[in-house]
């Protein structure tokens, strides 16, 4: 019996072990595989996959830099026996931290301890277009701020995108789509007739092509936020049986959990897949976090009303806006009901469509980034302006022509200057000000921190009055975070003035001065 593994990884990399077995009658349900791994500070049992041409596949990912042992058994091994063999893992590849997990309640780290801070952008199907167009986008993120990425696995009906993907995930044939306008698409949203699939023989093709595009991601820091459910289909897809859906799980599950960079959106917009109970998300998140060795970050994703994020298996409320106006400034509110980090993946998109989500213009959706940040969130970007070829960032990837990704990095670069974890509400701020200061300070609110964050958002103040205490020294900066500029102010200390330019969009830093330290 032939198997195939590498006598080295790196840590936080794939071992991907590939063995020959059985492929009578139907190998996707037929047949199992799994290993358990080992080394002196770990041991993970780790479901294996059909691969297609008789091949298995099982795929882990070392946590430690040691000697790793495994023994792979199951039904799918032509003659019953198990297997055995061993690796060396080495030091992590550069840029690579780890998976993502929460670090202190409302905040994220990697698994090397370096904070992560949130600055996500919404691509739904940018990983099943044209070689082409998805070169297109891996360079317009190489050069955005992003670090996290939200898509689908399943392909997407909804206006604006109603090609046919690049490959399907299961084994048959489609209905006739060109058929579709973008006045009828709706008509035909959730309808199966005139598809032909099988959703219990798989496509791999389909697979390795998102498995290249998650490899691809994580080489430049951008964690792939893989939306598993959604609603907009024409396909059937969302229409699944039970055991359909569970096999669709466990595949998903034993063919992405080992890359580091993957998490879970267990649906976009839950609430309108009228088929799927609440009963049925909790099976598939009771199957995720048995069968998800690395325990990835696990959310699900509202249209209106939200799922009820106490629920021990969500990680990270992802969420969608409640109110035409105002999401941002809800974070405090969200953070407390549900003590678990914010993250707001959809909060409108900058753009031009006449659809309500999708025409805010760049500033707000900067304003909205800052104003999450400065409540102890996160925001979420996402594009629509409309083009000739109908090729909008937020479906299909492709190129960036807004303003407001510009200007998330100068938000990131604040952030990774905070000290500890992330930013939570000041809550001794003047009533008329968004202010904020370091998570875990071990301070109460009637001490002078450190660092303070405090954002003017809209208003347009062209000085404010500042009194932390008579003898406490800071480093004052002015932040214009539309204009990217920063000006040192010098030290200040008692009561002071902050003159300002009387435009939105102006945020003030202040840092305890070196040598005035508690």
């Amino acid at each position: 019996m032939q198997i195939q593994y590498q006598k080295q990884v790196s840590r936080w990399g794939v071992q991907e072990i590939v063995v020959s077995g059985k492929s009578e009658g139907n190998p996707f349900t037929d047949y199992e595989i799994s290993a358990v791994f080992s080394c002196g500070s770990e041991r993970k049992k780790v479901a294996g996959f059909y691969d297609g041409d008789g091949r298995y596949l099982v795929r882990f990912m070392p946590s430690f830099e040691e000697t790793y042992t495994f023994e792979i058994k199951g039904t799918a091994l032509e003659d019953g026996a198990a297997l055995s063999g061993s690796f060396e893992v080495t030091a992590p590849e550069e840029g690579n931290h780890g998976p993502v997990h929460v670090a202190n309640t409302y905040h994220f780290a990697y698994a090397d301890g370096t904070p992560y801070y949130s600055i996500g952008t919404t691509c739904y199907v940018w990983e099943l277009q044209s070689d082409e167009l998805i070169e297109k986008t891996l360079d317009s993120l190489a050069k955005s701020p992003f670090n996290k990425i939200r898509f689908c696995i399943f392909p997407k009906h909804y206006d604006y995108n109603l090609g046919e993907p690049r490959s399907y995930p299961y084994e048959g044939t489609p209905m006739d789509s060109s058929v579709l306008t973008t006045e009828n698409f709706n008509e035909y949203t959730g309808k199966t007739e005139g598809n032909h699939f099988d959703f219990y023989r798989f496509r791999p093709d389909h697979f390795r092509h998102i498995e290249h595009c998650i490899e691809r991601l994580g080489k430049m820091g951008i964690e792939a936020d893989l939306i598993v459910m959604h609603p907009y289909d024409r396909w059937g897809f969302s229409q699944m049986t039970p055991d359909q859906d569970d096999l669709y799980w466990k595949y998903v599950v034993a063919r992405f959990s080992a890359y580091h960079n993957v998490w879970w959106a267990f649906a976009n917009e839950y609430d309108i897949m009228s088929g799927k109970s609440i009963a049925d998300w909790e099976r598939y998140a009771d199957l995720v976090c048995r069968m998800d060795p690395y325990q990835h970050l696990r959310s699900i994703h509202n249209c209106r009303p939200f799922y009820d994020h106490t629920r021990p298996w969500i990680t990270h409320c992802s969420i969608q806006r409640q109110d035409l106006y105002k999401t941002a400034e809800c974070t405090n509110e969200w953070r407390e009901r549900y003590r678990k980090p914010v993250v707001l993946d959809e909060i409108a998109y900058e753009g031009n469509i006449q659809h309500g989500w999708g025409n805010i213009s760049a500033e707000e959706m900067v304003r909205r980034f800052w104003e999450a940040a400065c409540r102890g969130g996160y925001a979420g970007h996402g594009e629509t302006y409309l083009s000739p070829d109908r090729i909008l960032w937020w479906s299909h990837g492709g190129e960036l022509h807004g303003e407001s990704w510009k200007r998330l990095g100068f938000l990131h670069d604040i952030l990774c200057e905070t000290p500890g974890l992330g930013l939570r509400p000041y809550e001794n701020s003047a009533w008329d000000e968004v202010a904020a200061v370091p998570e875990d300070t071990g301070m109460s609110f009637r001490q002078v921190q450190d660092y303070y964050l405090i954002y003017y958002s809209f208003m347009c103040p062209s000085f404010r009055e500042y009194h932390f205490d008579d003898t406490t020294e800071f480093e004052l900066r002015i932040l214009d975070t539309w204009n990217m500029t920063v000006t040192d102010a010098g030290i200040v200390k008692g009561k002071f003035r902050v003159e300002l330019p009387g435009r939105p969009y102006m945020a003030i830093q202040l840092k305890r001065h070196v040598g005035n330290k508690i």
